[in-house]
């Protein structure tokens, strides 16, 4: 039985998203849809001082108007040294900085015009690291089903992966109808994820951080707790 999810590619995400990654087969990456401005697309919330701060990828005019595919980053280089600077400087004393920030300067430095592309090169590299073994896939890149939309379009893209199960975010409950999948002998589930405290610098835990902030308190080893954290309904 063969397992998918479909998500927008999303700048560090937080471990819900992994947990998603982790628990199909393959992943898709939704890179064929319009921006969404103020989203978690190029940006996401690490613990600077105790308080969630975003870190951004600046984008080359940017538009709702405009395929996630089709965005550009900005050309200039001093984003990428001042997001290397802000997190070395807020997560030098974590105890994994040594093991983890070569592979985030690894990522923020990948040459890349294209926001898709450098957000799934940053999936991917991650993923590895994590001892995922979920494989990717750009909608972009396949399927040539643009023209469809919502759960239409994810119907098609289960058909020709030949999925038997479809996985979506608890929050997508709402988006769906269960009967429409089983009529395509799909069977429609949804990850719950569990949030597991673990030791930050601030005095209360503060959940949903980037994967940044999980990876630096935590390190190889101790994520694999945290990506096996959830129930799929």
């Amino acid at each position: 039985m063969k397992s998918l999810a479909i998500m927008q590619p999303y700048f560090f995400p937080y471990i819900g998203y992994w947990q998603l990654i982790n628990a199909v087969d393959r992943f898709v990456i939704y890179d064929d849809v319009n921006y969404i401005k103020g989203g978690w697309i190029n940006r996401n919330r690490i613990l600077i001082n105790s308080t969630p701060t975003y870190i951004t990828i600046p984008l080359n005019q940017s538009s709702p108007n405009k395929n996630i595919c089709d965005t550009l980053l900005q050309s200039s280089l001093d984003w990428r040294r001042k997001s290397l600077k802000t997190i070395d400087n807020t997560y030098r004393k974590s105890p994994f900085f040594n093991e983890i920030f070569p592979i985030i300067e690894n990522i923020i430095n990948y040459d890349s015009t294209y926001l898709s592309d450098f957000i799934a090169h940053q999936l991917q590299v991650l993923a590895i690291f994590m001892g995922i073994k979920t494989e990717f896939v750009l909608t972009s890149r396949s399927y040539e089903n643009s023209f469809l939309s919502g759960q239409e379009r994810i119907i098609d893209i289960c058909n020709r992966e030949n999925a038997s199960i479809y996985i979506n975010a608890i929050g997508g409950r709402t988006l769906y109808e269960s009967k429409a999948f089983s009529n395509s002998n799909i069977n429609l589930k949804f990850i719950e994820m569990y949030s597991l405290p673990y030791k930050q610098k601030s005095k209360e835990f503060v959940p949903y951080l980037s994967i940044i902030d999980v990876l630096m308190e935590v390190g190889s080893i101790g994520i694999k707790e945290h990506l096996e954290s959830f129930n799929i309904k």
